[in-house]
């Protein structure tokens, strides 16, 4: 995600210079077929375009609209897993007691399974993020793009693609239960099913009270809730129909719009011809150079016509790369530092040792 240093328009300008330079050239070739070789009839009405323009911008408003919606709902799907990680986290701390024990335990090894069911949950936390991080087909098409790509080597790092999830989650759980659940499909689920199974156990020696055992549970369920929600965002992208319908749309307005906006300026250009009649003497060198601004004014339409283009098609890519918003890339949910943070602040809840730090992001952009 980035922050307030790393968004100016400089960025910007930079992530979309390839589009502005193609932009340029089909603002110029319809101006030098009307101004140089003289098609004076190349040239579109205003006025259908206009229309055209206004349908396009209502559309890609929808898919803006829709593509924020999504990074919204991700982003308070992730809260809540912040919050309920605190929540489950008081819960392990509190509730495993030697009240109720059918044999009693020392205070380390009360720490320890404390300590167990933290580490489990950190690394169900990794499991999931490292399954929303999976490239999906409707995704893949930004990650091929050169400037995406270039963009992302030069600007920032997303740690699910430099270390295996293997390697990240083998330090939080033992040997077995790491075979067990690369055994099967989808981890995070698996994990929680360890984790159920667990208190389980612990109910049946005393260590957890039926009915505390009963809330924990419960926050179990919360989990699975919140993983299905993260589910639904990363399986289910925004409808095809419209995402390439919407596409096709702004480049016909793109590429109409030089044809449009050329007529416009030469009537700018004869108006201020007729002024200089009237106005200005005929054999000063200011009014030549006047003069010739007058007659060649449609390539002013040039660097207007790029703008508009460059803002159309910007807010069109925007709504692109906001609509899948666990991919990784730069305006994402941050979920790696929100796992490292969520981790930090529950294994200082349990006094736990070997915290690791928070990480340190390429170019202040958290992922």
């Amino acid at each position: 995600m980035y922050t307030k240093r790393i968004f100016p328009v400089r960025g910007v300008l930079k992530w979309t210079r390839r589009h502005i330079f193609l932009f340029l050239i089909l603002a110029t070739v319809p101006v030098l077929l009307f101004d140089i070789v003289g098609l004076k009839w190349l040239h579109l009405p205003w006025l259908p375009l206009g229309v055209l323009g206004t349908a396009v911008a209502f559309i890609v408003s929808f898919k803006n609209n829709a593509s924020y919606d999504r990074l919204w709902e991700a982003r308070k799907i992730w809260g809540g897993i912040v919050n309920t990680s605190r929540s489950w986290t008081i819960m392990v701390k509190d509730f495993i007691t030697n009240t109720h024990a059918s044999s009693k335990l020392s205070d380390n090894e009360l720490q320890s399974i404390k300590r167990e069911l933290v580490h489990r949950h950190v690394a169900w936390l990794t499991a999931l993020r490292y399954m929303l991080r999976q490239d999906k087909p409707w995704e893949m098409h930004l990650k091929e793009k050169r400037s995406t790509r270039e963009f992302k080597e030069a600007h920032f790092r997303v740690c699910e693609d430099e270390t295996p999830i293997e390697d990240a989650i083998k330090g939080y759980i033992s040997e077995e239960e790491y075979k067990e659940i690369f055994a099967k499909g989808n981890k995070a689920s698996q994990l929680l099913g360890v984790q159920s199974r667990r208190l389980k156990e612990l109910m049946n020696v005393g260590l957890i009270e039926d009915f505390r055992h009963m809330e924990m549970a419960n926050v179990l369920v919360e989990f699975y809730t919140l993983q299905g929600k993260s589910e639904r965002i990363k399986n289910f992208p925004y409808p095809r129909q419209f995402a390439t319908l919407n596409y096709m749309f702004v480049w016909i307005f793109i590429i109409l719009l030089p044809f449009g906006i050329m007529q416009e300026f030469e009537s700018i250009g004869e108006h201020i011809v007729d002024d200089l009649v009237n106005h200005v003497s005929h054999t000063s060198t200011l009014h030549r150079i006047q003069e010739f601004i007058a007659h060649h004014f449609v390539w002013f339409s040039i660097p207007f016509s790029t703008l508009l283009a460059w803002v159309f098609h910007t807010m069109e890519v925007i709504g692109e790369n906001t609509e899948n918003p666990f991919e990784g890339g730069p305006n994402d949910i941050p979920i790696t530092d929100m796992s490292r943070g969520i981790e930090i602040d529950i294994r200082q809840l349990i006094d736990d040792t070997d915290i690791p730090e928070a990480y340190v992001w390429k170019n202040d952009i958290v992922m």
